[in-house]
């Protein structure tokens, strides 16, 4: 109890929830607020571009639990409004501050600057793209506000909005009792959920289950391993929770993308006659653009929300307490024999032979280690990466949402929130013109990240559906933008030599980011790449 004052009672809680740091730009709506955080324990990480900040905050907020971006309005606030739908779209808590006209100022409606169409604008767009928006508009209902705001963001592990009035940043506000909102729970519900799938699971011939990024954002993917242990039932991840499971362990059967997966993947998930789903985002990009063959008749699936065994809906009973009720009651099994995805053997390279992207991640499969968390962006480089082994929660990637150009400035969010990692960034030329100067952002705070640039010439994604001069991007130098930067350093890559030594040496140097430029040739996908476009080339043909 006391008084403080609204920012400080904000910074304060953001801290309590383990938020260390916040991304974002200044502006004239927020100087205050930024000049308080300051004074903080919270560090504030300067960025080139909103979106940027945005992208590093979802980033910051996989891999903390938590993360936070503050900008100034309207010029601000909505270049965030893309980076916090990705954040919906695939559950990532970030809290986002927006600066604003003071109360006082927006009385008689003036034309202020970076306003729109009405001081609520900025309100009612953000209320589309997170689960919780709110303008403090009173020192009095300030608290209540935040705190509705964070609890809604942690319990839905969505993004939530907070516009901060300059006039009242310096506000005081008497603390007044918190009260925790109640959790419903029906325990007989729960139950029988647990009793009807143990039985199903027990008389299954092939049990499989399906590992989702819920998991991970709902802090239960440590209670993973002991279900597997116990159960003895194999498990595949999606392309959006690909590492949600230790993919060295006996029982990962490899990442299920329908038909454009591996075959034997595909085989063994679709003759499943009991499918467990747990907090997996299913969606056209999540199963192969709709060539997954999974009967609902036999599957369970539970996520945040509610709980479905075949076709009986448990609405009470939600993600969290369904694994740990299944963790204790599942029975043993035999293990079956399964082909477990294994690291490769010691990269040989050819060091005369160009490189291609089925050699490249071939090498990158032995280049990383249990130091390494990949960050993939959108595009060959996501699909080529899913053949990456990597253990327990060493991979990011928007692989719902697919915005280009997350991958340069999650990097930089990802190595905030666990310094003892090393990103290894995969980014194709498209996507590193959007956002790869946020690699100023890294050189500011001694961030030390590996990029690998694919450079085909522009967006190889989209040449195979339908190929146009609109897919062409203009050449950079790429490997000479550490010259711009005045830090890291960069690599022209044509060789698999030329690879294999800057690969060598970037794992040595720890002075700042190392870029490698890959040169590709403008037509060379990766194996699932090809099978995937050679299905929506047949749906762009058809008009569908």
């Amino acid at each position: 109890m006391g008084s403080v004052t609204v920012g400080s009672y904000l910074i304060g809680r953001l801290v309590e929830l383990g938020v260390r740091h916040v991304f974002g730009i200044p502006g004239d709506y927020v100087l205050s607020f930024y000049a308080a955080l300051e004074r903080s324990p919270l560090a504030v990480i300067n960025c080139a571009d909103e979106q940027g900040a945005g992208f590093a905050a979802d980033a910051y907020a996989r891999v903390n639990g938590i993360g936070a971006v503050c900008v100034t309005y309207g010029v601000g606030g909505l270049k965030l409004v893309n980076s916090t739908a990705q954040a919906l779209a695939e559950k990532s808590p970030v809290v986002v501050i927006s600066g604003g006209p003071g109360i006082g100022e927006r009385r008689r409606d003036p034309l202020l600057h970076h306003k729109i169409r009405s001081f609520e604008s900025q309100l009612d767009i953000f209320r589309e793209v997170t689960c919780a928006a709110a303008i403090i508009r009173d020192p009095d209902s300030a608290q209540r506000d935040i705190d509705t705001a964070l609890a809604a963001c942690l319990r839905r592990s969505q993004p939530v909005y907070l516009e901060l009035p300059r006039d009242l940043v310096a506000a005081p506000l008497e603390i007044k009792p918190g009260t925790e909102e109640a959790v419903e729970r029906d325990e007989a519900a729960l139950e029988e959920a647990i009793a009807e799938t143990t039985r199903l699971v027990t008389t299954a011939m092939q049990p499989v289950i399906i590992a989702g990024e819920e998991l991970a954002r709902f802090g239960i993917v440590d209670q993973l391993p002991a279900l597997l242990e116990r159960s003895g039932i194999p498990v595949a991840t999606t392309t959006l929770s690909k590492s949600v499971v230790d993919e060295t362990h006996p029982l990962f059967l490899g990442v299920y993308e329908g038909a454009i997966g591996h075959e034997t993947t595909r085989r063994y998930v679709e003759e499943s006659d009991c499918l467990i789903i747990l907090g997996a985002t299913l969606s056209d990009a999540t199963l192969g653009i709709n060539t997954a063959r999974l009967d609902p008749a036999l599957t369970i699936a539970s996520s945040s929300s509610q709980t479905w065994v075949h076709r009986h809906m448990y609405p009470q009973v939600t993600l969290v307490d369904f694994v740990k009720g299944l963790a204790r009651a599942l029975p043993s099994r035999a293990r079956p024999v399964i082909a477990n995805p294994a690291r490769p053997p010691a990269w040989q390279p050819e060091p005369a032979e160009p490189v291609t992207v089925g050699r490249l991640f071939q090498c990158l499969n032995a280049f990383i280690s249990p130091e390494t968390t990949v960050v993939a962006d959108v595009g060959d480089v996501l699909f080529g990466a899913m053949d990456l082994v990597v253990e327990a929660w060493d991979f990011i990637a928007p692989a719902y949402y697919l915005s280009l150009g997350f991958a340069i400035p999650g990097a930089v969010g990802v190595q905030l929130a666990n310094p003892g990692t090393r990103p290894l960034v995969l980014v194709g030329d498209g996507a590193f013109q959007m956002t790869g100067m946020e690699l100023t952002t890294a050189v500011r705070y001694g961030l030390d990240p590996i990029i690998i640039l694919l450079d085909n010439s522009g967006y190889g994604t989209e040449r195979p559906m339908l190929d146009g001069r609109f897919n062409d991007v203009v050449p950079w130098h790429y490997a000479r933008v550490p010259e711009v930067l005045g830090g890291g350093r960069g690599y022209e890559i044509h060789t698999e030599g030329e690879l294999d030594d800057a690969l060598r040496t970037a794992r040595d140097d720890r002075s700042g980011f190392s870029l490698l430029h890959v040169h590709l040739e403008q037509h060379d996908l990766s194996p699932a790449l090809q099978r995937l476009t050679a299905l929506m080339a047949d749906r762009v043909r058809a008009g569908g």
